[in-house]
């Protein structure tokens, strides 16, 4: 590996360690004043366009039919059923709840993997054990028990990125920075189509606060945040890519705690290193079958 390459790749570890850890809370701001999808979808649209135009000013060629299906698949997969379904459910769970729910992520990854023959070593089924433990004592009292509803919907988007992330390897893709361009532009278009099936408006006179969030979202959470995901995607192993997931729920968590005026319950205090400790366990496991392989 370059050297050029190993600094490319430490910078994109820490953008996601510290922008997609703000995201969070900065979604329960934006969600005072605009709908859940429009959030979710606009923003990516919006940057994914931009750098599109951008690309092709560079000279960068146009992504073919199929490599426009499989970043529209994608995109239902990362930011439909992913970042779309945690927008939705942080109406009703805290920020730094939902950040932990999302931790689990690689240990989904790891069994969505399974379907391309990957057989998890020892230590991952042991973090996956430990995972779903911990989800379920976050349901056992606070915003999960709470809302139930909310607590589905954040399984489910995390499941859905975990897929979305395995197949997005698997599929016809451009290549470079055209991936994260055409994924975000055509997932953030099919998240605001469904915005407008299911109803959703844009008010005429959001917050300056709300809108602020949404401004951050852009640039934090969809530029730097999703160009630096695909990236690493493509150019380390998914264990390191994913690897956000063990570091972005403490920092949500102290931001929503601190920022956001949220109560952490209890068993959240129990469940986080639970979680923690199994996404390790993932990581060591998948570490030990590269080096086996």
């Amino acid at each position: 590996m370059h050297e050029q390459q190993k600094v490319k790749i430490i910078l994109s570890l820490l953008t996601l360690y510290i922008a997609w850890s703000s995201t969070y809370l900065a979604i329960r701001i934006a969600l005072e004043g605009f709908p859940p999808f429009f959030i979710a979808g606009f923003r990516y649209m919006l940057v994914g366009a931009g750098m599109y135009v951008y690309l092709k000013a560079k000279g960068v060629p146009s992504p073919t039919a199929r490599e426009w299906g499989g970043s529209a698949v994608i995109g239902i997969f990362l930011l439909l059923g992913g970042t779309a379904g945690v927008v939705y459910a942080e109406q009703w769970v805290g920020s730094g709840i939902a950040a932990l729910v999302l931790a689990t992520s690689p240990l989904l990854t790891v069994l969505f993997a399974m379907l391309w023959k990957h057989r998890p070593a020892r230590n991952e089924w042991l973090g996956m054990l430990l995972g779903f433990i911990g989800i379920v004592l976050l349901n056992m009292e606070g915003d999960l028990r709470a809302h139930p509803l909310g607590a589905a919907l954040l399984i489910l988007a995390s499941a859905s990125w975990s897929f979305g992330s395995v197949l997005s390897l698997h599929v016809p893709m451009p290549r470079g920075m055209m991936a994260s361009a055409s994924q975000m532009f055509a997932g953030g278009l099919l998240v605001l189509v469904v915005g407008l099936l299911a109803g959703e408006r844009v008010p005429a006179h959001p917050s300056l606060r709300s809108a602020a969030a949404v401004v951050y979202l852009a640039i934090f959470g969809s530029l730097l945040g999703y160009t630096a995901y695909t990236y690493l995607l493509k150019n380390v192993r998914p264990a390191v890519a994913t690897s956000y997931a063990y570091v972005n729920p403490t920092l949500a968590v102290l931001l929503g705690v601190w920022l956001g005026g949220e109560a952490f319950p209890k068993t959240g205090l129990i469940a986080m290193p639970v979680i923690l400790a199994g996404v390790v366990l993932v990581i060591l496991g998948q570490r030990h079958n590269v080096s086996s392989e």
